[in-house]
């Protein structure tokens, strides 16, 4: 160095830390770096706590003459205690610099590297400076004291660390063991060190029970409690002490089953009261916090780390268990995505491969009930028998995997394989009750599939042990009560056909048998209510109570039903992301579940219950939807304040409502803690509300008496009618209609449609002309009245509209009259959504017309659309020339630009692209310059003054195919921002030909305005006038193409 050194001083700043990772079995309280100058002074930083990167921020500074020593010995070290620390912790990283070497660098921070360390390399980053003193220079320093409490402590952690490290040399074990506990002599009770040293001592003692050294039991768990009980809440420490015992506790309960778990799940919730953003975590807790934590044990143990596989198997633990109580989809992939991680770190012969391979195994059977794709079941049936070679004959956990192999695979082997697991786990074994139930689930499948009397009577007895085995409120009690139940049904039913060679009737006299129906509807019910289950399980649990009351023509039926699809909108409603709604309806198959109950209904006569069922069952996703959307002019009359905090808890539950979940995990979990948060808030409230006079019904489903209002002007009663058609002809029929319009249009514009004409006169012949002779006959209705047509099912994909006799009367006087000669036909997407467009028209905007059309889209969109110009000037020319009228096409019609002419305009009309997403519906959308106006898009628009569109794309009113009843489509999406009357398409459209009917429609709309106001409600009245004078210009599957929605 050059210059005087008599005013000078070095300032050393210790800004962060990188890659500090610790080698431990233990969690460190935290991370600090320690300056040794000479035998006697050092200098120590902070201790701070590892961030999610595994890096620490210090910014701590030493001051220092540099003539005070020529060199210096950095380290940095973990410690075990935040407060008064015993020892020195574990080494991470040393390193001996010279001034010269840290000087070099200027004022500039730098990294400085280590050596490794049990193939660690942390790095610091420094900056150090000269600076020139202006008084005395200030050591920030402390007197080295070396005391044999310290070195003792030290060697133990040393010898504990090597016993860890091999998994072998129990006199590591016994070394460490002895220093501790010579430490706890020097530190007796009343010492101010004594909670360390004896904390030290039940970790050494916990480390043994883990690898079979039994002998410690006796003695850890005590050993945590006093350290707990000497660091009350308020040490800095009591986090950590609490951590140790549930941790203990926790192994305790695995390998014995003897322990209180209900105690560790206590200290759990405490220790993440004190914790919420700490380092510790209860042992595969499926709450949001607990897998919060989780993440941040993973990541505090990286990979590369001795913890990271078992960070990742517990994490992937709690994933699995949070799947199984909310159903998220999302979950069970991320378990299984982890699983499959620590299988890939855990090569064969790895210490642990066997429980991985069986919990990956539990993971895919999980995701395989969801979802039920085969590849999930054959991956975990493979998992499960490697998991049994690595558990051969004699191995003390073998019968785990017999079990799970049990209940995959398929006969002959499970029986002899469940028998073999029920023999290696004798009674007093925790597992002892689930092998029972399996072994009995195993020979009830196989007494349904080949009746042999002696399965289903020992699965009985076998059910019937296991249970006793479970008090009423234990989690399992209910799924134990459910496959008793389900047993003794099939023995019922089995016995009765022997006796009366049919199936159970109502008229079924009441005998000894009947009992078991009974006792099904009650165990189930009382499952159903368990609140340990999920409701995923508690839904298909519903789903099972509904067939079996259905079979055996139980009354409870509909009462099941009703369950199944309050727990259903409970369910869907945990969903913050709206793709998530729509996989848990198709993984429920939800909308087949309304139509089983309304079938139901309609069996028992009860015609009122089947429309409120059957409304329950359609459009569930834009009734949920709808809910945050609710007119609150009632409740602000009746009470203000809580219609403002309902109000403002709907906007925000609103704006959390996600399109798509985060591929962050930590992000993900985030938006649905709060998501979560937001709807208890919200149906809190809602609760409040609904108790208020007057308010009893608020948002539930509604009513057979809320619904007639659909039918304000009609016949006001329900009726029902045989069709000619089973539903596999109505599949046919939709696949004939999906063949037959692709053929049409390959044909020139004069070419007959012969066969398009033979399948609507199917529709005519078979489903529309029973419909309206009963409409004639029963109801009198009169010619030309509005109907509207509100398909189920496989319905929702035939032109239920266009049904056409194409015959001539008997007396050769004329042809026969078709559907849209004698009505003017509309679709709703639900009576529900009819009802609330005609409430919203109460309220009239100044009109404004827009229309939007792309006939150039931007890339990948589709080709160019030479009409669209001269459409859009057509529409022009035939818009009153009083109303407002804005065009909005070429580089204008962008994504953002049609969406704001949607939310600003009442009357829209759209000419461009239309592409239904036929494997996620919520991604449909119209092409535009820039990038595609999707469905979801349209769904966040809230347009409450719009009234009417005219949608001339392709595909703008296609249903989703795997939940048609959702009725998830780009016309409903309009119809729910707020457009009361929409005009879509069912299928592809010839723009060339479209502008005859455009311009057929507006001609006919605006006709005789009265005042010169455009009313919407005479959209389908022009439509049905428009389709009928372009007959001879426009081929017919290009008019039928055509439909409206709404008032």
């Amino acid at each position: 160095m050059t210059g005087s050194l008599e005013c000078q001083f070095i300032r050393l700043e210790v800004v962060s830390g990188k890659n500090i990772q610790v080698p431990s079995f233990r969690i460190p309280a935290g991370i600090y770096v320690s300056i040794k100058l000479d035998s006697r002074r050092r200098w120590k930083s902070a201790l701070r706590v590892l961030s999610s990167d595994s890096t620490v921020a210090w910014g701590d500074t030493l001051n220092i003459s540099p003539d005070a020593t020529p060199k210096l010995s950095l380290e940095i070290r973990a410690s075990f205690e935040l407060g008064r620390t015993l020892g020195h912790g574990k080494l991470i990283g040393k390193f001996e610099p010279s001034w010269d070497e840290l000087l070099d660098h200027g004022d500039e921070p730098f990294d400085l590297s280590f050596p490794p360390i049990d193939d660690i390399c942390p790095s610091l980053t420094l900056k150090v400076a000269l600076v020139y003193a202006c008084g005395t220079v200030l050591l920030d320093l402390q007197p080295i004291v070396e005391c044999k409490i310290s070195r003792r402590t030290d060697a133990g952690h040393t010898q504990l660390f090597a016993f860890m490290k091999s998994e072998s040399g129990v006199s590591h074990l016994d070394d460490a063991v002895n220093h501790f506990k010579w430490v706890v002599t020097q530190c007796p009770v009343g010492h101010p060190d004594h909670a360390a040293a004896i904390t030290n001592l039940a970790c050494a003692h916990l480390q043994g029970y883990i690898c079979n050294y039994i002998q410690y039991i006796d003695t850890m768990i005590p050993q945590f409690r006093d350290a707990l009980a000497l660091r009350p809440q308020g040490h800095p420490d009591h986090p950590l002490s609490l951590y140790h015992l549930i941790t203990a506790l926790t192994w305790c309960y695995s390998k014995e089953g003897t322990i209180n778990i209900h105690e560790t799940a206590q200290l759990c919730c405490k220790l993440l009261s004190l914790c919420p953003e700490g380092t510790h975590l209860r042992s595969d807790d499926p709450s949001d916090e607990g897998i919060r934590l989780r993440r941040l044990v993973l990541e505090l143990c990286p990979l590369g780390q001795q913890r990271h596989p078992s960070s990742l198997h517990k994490l992937s633990l709690a994933l699995a268990r949070r799947f199984e109580q909310y159903g998220g989809i999302v979950d069970i992939d991320e378990s299984i995505r982890l699983g499959r991680d620590v299988l890939s770190l855990c090569p064969e012969g790895y210490p642990g491969r066997d429980t991985y391979l069986n919990d990956l195994a539990t993971s895919l059977q999980c995701r395989f009930s969801h979802e039920r794709k085969s590849h999930d079941l054959d991956e975990a049936i493979s998992l499960c028998e490697e998991a049994l070679r690595l558990r051969p004959l004699g191995h003390e956990f073998r019968y785990i995997p017999l079990i799970n192999l049990g209940v995959r695979t398929s006969n002959p082997f499970p029986v002899s394989l469940a028998r073999e697991a029920l023999t290696l786990c004798p009674p007093g074994l925790p597992k002892r009750d689930a092998t029972l139930s399996n072994l009995a689930t195993i020979l009830h499948k196989r007494y349904d599939e080949v009746h042999v009397s002696e399965d289903i009577n020992e699965a009985i007895s076998l059910y019937r042990t296991s249970l006793r085995s479970k008090q009423p409120g234990d989690p399992e009690h209910h799924r134990f009560l459910n496959n008793l139940s389900s047993a003794l049904c099939s023995r019922f039913s089995s016995r009765w056909r022997l006796c009366h060679h049919s199936t159970p009737t109502d008229t079924t006299p009441t005998s000894s048998y009947e009992r078991p129906i009974w006792l099904v509807t009650a165990e189930l019910q009382a499952s159903i209510t368990a609140s340990t289950q999920g409701f995923p399980e508690r839904i298909w649990e519903a789903i099972e109570w509904a067939r079996q009351a259905e079979v055996h023509q139980h009354e409870s039926a509909l009462e099941a039903y009703h369950t199944c699809l309050d727990l259903f909108d409970k369910h869907v409603m945990t969903r913050s992301s709206i793709i998530e709604r729509r996989n848990a309806a198709t993984a429920v198959r939800a909308a087949q579940l309304s139509v089983n109950a309304a079938s139901c209904a309609i069996r028992r006569k009860d015609l009122k219950r089947a429309v409120e069922l059957e409304e329950r069952g359609r459009g569930q996703q834009w009734s949920l939807a709808s809910r945050l959307r609710t007119p609150l002019d009632d409740l602000e009359s009746a009470s203000l304040p809580l219609a403002q905090k309902f109000s403002e808890l709907s906007k925000r539950l609103s704006d959390a409502q996600g399109s798509t979940v985060s591929t962050d995990p930590a992000v993900a979990d985030r938006v649905a803690i709060e998501y979560r948060i937001l709807t208890t808030q919200w149906e809190a409230t809602l609760a409040e509300i609904q108790n208020l006079d007057g308010f009893s019904r608020f948002l539930l489903p509604p009513s057979y008496e809320d619904l007639q209002a659909a039918a304000c002007h009609g016949p006001g009663s329900p009726t029902t009618f045989p069709f000619l058609f089973a539903l596999a002809d109505i599949e046919k029929l939709k696949d004939d209609f999906a063949r037959e319009i692709r053929q049409a249009a390959l044909k020139g514009p004069t070419e007959r449609r012969t066969e398009l004409r033979v399948l609507l006169r199917r529709v005519w012949d078979g489903i529309m002309l029973p419909i309206v002779n009963v409409l004639q006959r029963d109801f009198k209705l009169q010619h030309r009245s509005r109907i509207w047509l509100c398909p189920t099912a496989a319905f929702t994909s035939i032109p239920l509209h266009a049904a056409h006799p194409f015959r001539t009367k008997a007396d050769r006087s004329g042809r026969e009259s078709c559907l849209e000669d004698l009505y003017v036909c509309s679709y709703t997407p639900t009576l529900s959504a009819l009802i609330r467009s005609r409430q919203t028209m109460k309220v009239h905007a100044t009109p404004s017309f827009v229309a939007i059309g792309q006939g150039e889209p931007g890339a990948e969109q589709g080709k160019p659309l030479n009409a669209v110009d001269s459409e859009l000037e057509l529409v022009r020319e035939l818009i009153p020339a009083q109303i407002k009228f804005t065009r909005l096409s070429g580089e204008e019609a962008t994504q953002a630009g049609a969406l704001e002419a949607l939310r600003c305009n009442t009357w829209v009309h759209l000419a461009c692209h239309g592409k239904q997403d036929r494997d996620q519906p919520y991604y449909s959308r119209f092409a535009m310059r820039d990038k595609p106006l999707t469905l979801l898009d349209i769904m966040e628009n809230d347009a409450p003054q719009a009234e009417f569109a005219f949608l001339s794309a392709c595909h703008t009113a296609v249903g989703d195919e795997q939940t048609p009843d959702e009725v998830i489509h780009l016309a409903a999406g309009l119809q729910f921002s707020g457009f009361k009357s929409v005009i879509g398409t069912l299928w592809a459209v010839d723009d060339a030909v479209a502008k005859h009917v455009v311009e057929a429609f507006y001609e006919k709309m605006f006709e005789d305005l009265e005042d010169g106001v455009m009313d919407c409600t005479k959209a389908a009245l022009a439509l049905n006038a428009a389709k009928d004078a372009v007959k001879k210009k426009v081929p017919l599957e290009q008019r039928i193409v055509f439909i409206h929605i709404g008032v």
